[in-house]
């Protein structure tokens, strides 16, 4: 079919084994400008969306244009089902080649503008035919139910022709269509009218408003130079306000500044009273160990009786001296212990 309608290449299902988009493209483009060649459908088909673009314009004019009702997911395969798709718009062609009478016969790519025919031509006639018909039929239809009422249009019509003229009554008419012409004529000179008053009224209102707004100009010019009488005593204020401000500024600064001295003090007095603690806890301990030494050396055998009273004067002089440190030390650590407070690194002086 393709070979006699002109296609210029071969083809044959062997084309159409694995799918080839490019093929099915370009005939269905063929196809296309062989049913009308001043139709504009782009031929992209490089991307994705032009091919949907391209299948979706191309069934869409054979939908209008031919009554044809193409698969779009089956050309978009561009394979075998494709070629039944193909087969519709093909054998239509065909068939209406075959109708005037044109033979078959192979064909060369140089003589292939022999079987190249308009058919948009045709196809508009068609539609004017087809319009033609249904207004044909409308009128006729419209006539028929005219014509059935022609028996009691025909008795009026005898009547009103054999009525003869009034002259009165037809003056009268006349009369009346004069003055409601002249009854309108009157309304729309109101109108204008009107309209013109209209106008004089808007005018009259912009020229007062344009006055009072230069007036109000005016008076907002002499507010903006009259200088205020309390202005003086505003800026002296506003200046020892701004000296306040830096005295503030300044105080809070040094206040903040004295409270973290007094903190660092505080910390470091805490720490020297620990350490003081510790080193008294050690000596009394040590103190403890030394009484408890001399205690375990007093009970010794009595055969040193003699050399103890010998050296009696020695041993009392030791005695006294250990028996004063020891009171010295206690006293000392009941002081410490009984200390009425005890500074935390977080207590602070109230300021005054």
């Amino acid at each position: 079919m393709m070979r006699a309608l002109g296609y210029p290449r071969l083809i044959s299902m062997e084309n159409f084994h694995t799918p080839n988009f490019m093929l099915v493209s370009e005939v269905l483009l063929w196809l296309v400008k062989r049913y009308e060649p001043q139709t504009d459908i782009p031929p992209d088909v490089e991307t994705e969306q032009d091919r949907v673009f391209f299948i979706k314009a191309v069934a869409q004019f054979m939908a209008t244009k031919a009554h044809i009702k193409l698969n779009t997911k089956k050309l978009y395969q561009a394979d075998g089902y494709a070629v039944k798709e193909l087969l519709k718009v093909t054998s239509v062609l065909y068939g209406a080649m075959n109708t005037k009478g044109v033979e078959r016969a192979d064909v060369s790519e140089d003589d292939s503008s022999k079987f190249k025919f308009d058919l948009g031509s045709k196809i508009a006639d068609l539609k004017a035919a087809r319009q033609l018909a249904s207004e044909i039929t409308s009128k006729g239809a419209s006539l028929y139910d005219l014509l059935g009422k022609e028996v009691e249009l025909r008795e009026a019509r005898t009547e009103s022709i054999a009525r003869p003229l009034e002259i009165n009554e037809a003056e009268k008419m006349m009369k009346v269509a004069i003055d409601c012409v002249l009854e309108q004529v009157q309304k729309t000179k109101d109108m204008l009218n009107n309209v013109a008053l209209d106008e004089a009224n808007l005018e009259a209102k912009i020229e007062k408003r344009k006055l009072e707004l230069e007036r109000s100009q005016k008076r907002l010019q002499t507010l903006q130079s009259v200088r205020p009488a309390f202005m003086d005593e505003y800026e002296k204020i506003e200046e020892q306000l701004q000296k306040q401000y830096s005295s503030y500024l300044e105080k809070f600064r040094n206040l903040t500044y004295m409270e973290q001295l007094v903190d660092d003090y505080r910390k470091t007095e805490q720490e020297m009273f620990e350490e003081t603690a510790n080193m008294l806890r050690l000596m009394q301990n040590r103190l403890k160990e030394e009484e408890q030494h001399l205690l375990k050396s007093g009970n010794k055998d009595d055969s040193d009786i003699e050399i103890q009273e010998d050296e009696g004067s020695d041993s009392e002089v030791e005695d006294r001296q250990i028996m004063k440190q020891r009171t010295t030390t206690e006293t000392l650590l009941q002081g410490i212990l009984t200390f009425p407070y005890k500074m935390k690194p977080g207590d602070r002086v109230s300021s005054p």
